[in-house]
């Protein structure tokens, strides 16, 4: 089996990349290897003083790359409508959009606009981002749309839409779930949608990567040489994105993952998401219900 790997990224050079949680693990991770193949990069931040160190980070190792950074907190649609204002007047033309950001398994918390935290920052926030963009998006030929998902949306994911918010009973792997497989039904609703454009969108998961995501499992010690055997780097981790938002043979809808056992790590390919995951009548009423939470309206 052929490895893909960052020496397979064809050249980037005159494409505008907008990664989100760029400024560390597998977001930092993404666009570096985009930059180093001549990208100009936007690293889409809540933090903007860590995102401008990523950026001094990626420039000392490419002095030639462009790297910006833009503030963006996916938890609040305000920052969201103000990032995309500024982003579509920077670049009338956005050739990648990389929904990377993410929290994982944090304790119940709100977002700015009352939705709770995890739903709200991994589907709600880059649904809003990915509808204010997309004009732009559709300016550049052959363009690509990659979420990031993950195997958690194989796990007590469903849709509640009785209690998207988890108001009556949180639990941190259910809401988890819930995000990822809703972050899958999104791609693949908006590939339907896209079908006739000249722009994909594609999903991605990093397998089990060793990132900040995994703070709020709060793993005893005694786990920390297990966690180093299970799970991979972070530029290992950003493979299946990297290849998913570059490899010239990728059709929309595809889902790309680790190779491995158990799609825990490995170099990436072509796997499989749940049948959930492909339930046509599932995304389209959470797309409705994206769009009335959000406000945002896809011009599709």
């Amino acid at each position: 089996m052929t490895k893909w790997t960052t020496a397979d990224i064809p050249s980037q050079s005159g494409r505008t990349a907008v990664v989100t949680g760029a400024n560390t693990g597998l977001g930092l991770e993404t666009a570096k290897a985009l930059a180093a193949r001549g990208a100009h990069v936007v690293l889409a931040v809540r933090d903007t003083e860590k995102g401008k160190r990523a950026a001094d980070e990626i420039t000392a190792a490419h002095p030639e790359a462009a790297v910006g950074v833009q503030s963006l907190d996916l938890g609040s649609l305000r920052s969201v409508r103000t990032a995309a204002e500024a982003l579509k007047a920077d670049f009338p033309r956005i050739d990648l959009l990389i929904n990377n950001a993410g929290v994982m398994y944090p304790p119940k918390q709100t977002t700015e606009d009352g939705f709770e935290l995890t739903f709200g920052t991994n589907h709600l926030g880059h649904f809003a981002l990915t509808g204010l963009l997309l004009e732009n998006v559709l300016a550049a030929p052959n363009s690509r749309v990659v979420t990031v998902s993950s195997q958690g949306h194989r796990i007590r994911a469903a849709i509640h839409f009785d209690d998207l918010q988890w108001e009556r009973s949180y639990s941190r792997v259910g809401a988890y779930g819930q995000s990822k497989l809703s972050n899958l039904l999104f791609t693949y609703e908006l590939q339907r949608r896209l079908d006739t454009r000249d722009a994909i969108a594609v999903a991605a998961h990093p397998g089990v990567s060793n990132t900040e995501l995994m703070r709020h499992l709060h793993l005893p010690p005694v786990f920390n040489p297990l966690v180093g055997v299970l799970t991979q780097s972070p530029t290992m981790g950003a493979l299946p994105t990297l290849r998913a938002a570059t490899d010239p043979t990728v059709r929309g809808g595809q889902y790309f993952g680790p190779s491995g056992l158990g799609e825990i790590r490995g170099y990436p390919e072509l796997v499989t998401s749940s049948a959930q995951s492909r339930d046509v009548d599932l995304a389209r009423r959470l797309w409705t219900v994206s769009e009335e939470l959000t406000g945002v309206a896809f011009p599709l």
